[in-house]
């Protein structure tokens, strides 16, 4: 009588097969691939029809997943006016800031309106319609490829949709840089952040975004951190750039560098740990806005950041 399928014993499994062993000295400190120098181009969302375009780098960061760095992914929405556009990130966060345009996104908590110089987060992990009343381009940005190297799902919100109109952060912005102290200051921006992440201080509790003006004829000096900077241009004129590399030399200026000149509705990268500082030889004021993982190394102690 052969026995029920049920009582047959289970197959033997070799539960050693993936143990690997390294000598500690040659292998603590592994190669593991850089984050490239890239330019995401404002030709890209500037015609064609409603789409996402994601900013893919994982060819060069060697992930099976979409990735612009190891915990981020960023891309361009464009939105046709009177058109609608759905997207799903496998994300605990997600940013988005409208480029131009106006229309809404509709989320789970309700419809969310946004113009021109808003910009607004989104908890991950559910669909996302968005509409546009004009010609519209986002730029978006998502912890999802942490999320797929954790091998985790977005289950829990960890914060409520916030909008930050662009009224605020230009009366902000004038605020902190009418204050005597300015000049003297690494940067002159300023930090948005979240009532849901009180000890970071950031966009959300892994994002994070600096709403950064650069003065004509201003050097803000280097500095450096371990979070990956996902920079987008909102305004600059011919003469305005970012200097990085990986050393200083004895008067405080980036060795070598690589220039990075701002175009606005472009996105560039600012690898961790290099220093980078940024200079407007133009007559016209500058604005950027990077988005880095901060929020993840501030609240793991990893952050770094130092200034020349």
């Amino acid at each position: 009588m052969k026995p029920h399928i049920d009582h047959l014993p289970p197959p033997v499994r070799d539960w050693s097969a993936d143990a690997q062993y390294f000598e500690y000295s040659s292998a603590a400190d592994p190669r593991m691939p850089r984050v490239p120098f890239a330019v995401l181009a404002a030709s890209e969302h500037e015609t064609g029809a409603t789409r996402e375009i994601a900013w893919d780098l994982s060819g060069e960061l060697e992930t099976p997943w979409p990735a612009t760095a190891p915990g981020l992914l960023a891309s361009f929405l464009r939105i046709r006016p009177n058109e609608t556009l759905k997207t799903r990130a496998h994300a605990s966060s997600q940013m988005f800031y409208a480029i131009r345009g106006a229309g809404s996104t509709l989320t789970q908590h309700g419809a969310l309106e946004w113009s021109a110089g808003d910009l607004f987060v989104v908890p991950g992990g559910r669909e996302l319609v968005h509409e546009a009343s004009a010609d519209s381009a986002l730029y978006a940005v998502s912890d999802e490829p942490l999320l797929r190297f954790l091998g985790a799902d977005p289950r829990e919100e960890r914060f409520r949709p916030t909008l930050y109109k662009a009224e605020a952060m230009q009366a902000e912005l004038r605020r902190v840089n009418s204050q005597p102290e300015a000049l003297g200051r690494n940067r002159n921006g300023v930090l948005l952040a979240n009532a849901a992440a009180p000890l970071s201080q950031t966009l959300t509790h892994s994002l994070w975004s600096l709403f950064n003006e650069l003065p004509a004829g201003v050097v803000q000096k280097p500095h450096r951190h371990n979070s990956v900077a996902l920079d987008l241009c909102i305004a600059a004129a011919p003469g305005t750039y970012t200097l990085i590399g990986e050393r200083l030399d004895a008067d405080g200026r980036i060795k070598n560098p690589v220039r990075m000149d701002w175009k606005p509705g472009a996105a560039f990268t600012t690898p961790p740990g290099l220093w980078h500082s940024h200079h407007n030889e133009s007559k016209l004021n500058a604005l950027v806005l990077p988005v880095q993982d901060a929020g993840l190394h501030t609240w793991l102690r990893t952050l770094d950041i130092r200034f020349s």
